[in-house]
């Protein structure tokens, strides 16, 4: 059952729902192409939801009857395979829109890794609205060749790059979508636990906790509670540079 979040005010990632026009990650989103008559008009089509942790915001299979735009905290996409094994296909942080996709089920399962909050849309009065709004459509289409971009990224990791190289991309790849609200810091917070990240990378967690551990001794990063600190920036991009001749690391997990 959803249980309502009394604050938010401490969430590293955006501010639960306060109206479209005062939605903290508007600006963000692809509501950003609305002017604030249209985003009235979008928010009387919306429902906003407050979650706790490991809450399901919909399930692998499930008919896609909605859609929703991720006001804050961070929701992990899983696939389930057929043998029971699972994936972790990406993580939705504020701004991100889910259930896009014109299959008539959802593809894989949202979940909640913390308090979150988002707002849900119908999606036959969604598609409706956006025939009518071309500057809205603009920037799902723009958000779709992001989302693919993110595709694309998540299949060089997967590919010959090694483990500190996959770990390393994933931690400022974060940071750089992170960087939309203007966060800029050295500290990263991770809402995701190290399996979580493992599973998304094709490593064990014991591979990203060695990876971390060496990349500490190397005073390149500290872990700190739910997170990282940057220590040096340039050395940590220097090794997201994939050497094609490299095979033994890649090949850890």
């Amino acid at each position: 059952m959803k249980t309502a979040i009394d604050s938010q005010k401490d969430q590293p990632c955006g501010a639960p729902h306060a109206g479209c026009y005062e939605c903290s990650v508007r600006s963000i989103s692809v509501c950003a192409a609305l002017s604030r008559e249209e985003l009235h008009e979008l928010e009387n089509l919306s429902r906003p939801e407050q979650f706790a942790p490991r809450q399901a915001l919909f399930l692998q299979g499930d008919a896609v009857d909605s859609v929703f735009n991720v006001t804050s905290g961070c929701f992990r996409l899983v696939n389930v395979l057929h043998d029971g094994r699972r994936q972790i296909m990406g993580f939705a942080l504020p701004g991100d829109f889910l259930g896009l996709s014109s299959d008539l089920e959802y593809g894989v399962s949202a979940e909640s890794l913390g308090p979150a909050s988002i707002c849900r849309f119908n999606k036959a009065a969604f598609s409706s609205y956006l025939s009518r709004k071309t500057s809205l459509l603009t920037r799902l289409l723009d958000y779709a060749g992001h989302e693919l971009s993110l595709a694309h990224e998540q299949m060089a990791l997967l590919g010959r790059r090694s483990a500190e190289e996959r770990v390393v991309s994933f931690l400022l790849g974060l940071r750089k979508r992170n960087e939309r609200f203007g966060r800029q810091g050295v500290t990263l917070h991770l809402a995701m636990p190290r399996q979580d990240i493992a599973d998304y990378l094709g490593l064990t967690i014991e591979t990203v906790s060695r990876v971390m551990t060496h990349l500490a001794r190397e005073k390149l990063i500290v872990v700190v509670p739910d997170g990282v600190r940057f220590l040096q920036m340039e050395r940590l991009q220097s090794l997201t540079a994939v050497d094609p001749s490299v095979s033994k690391a890649s090949g850890e997990r």
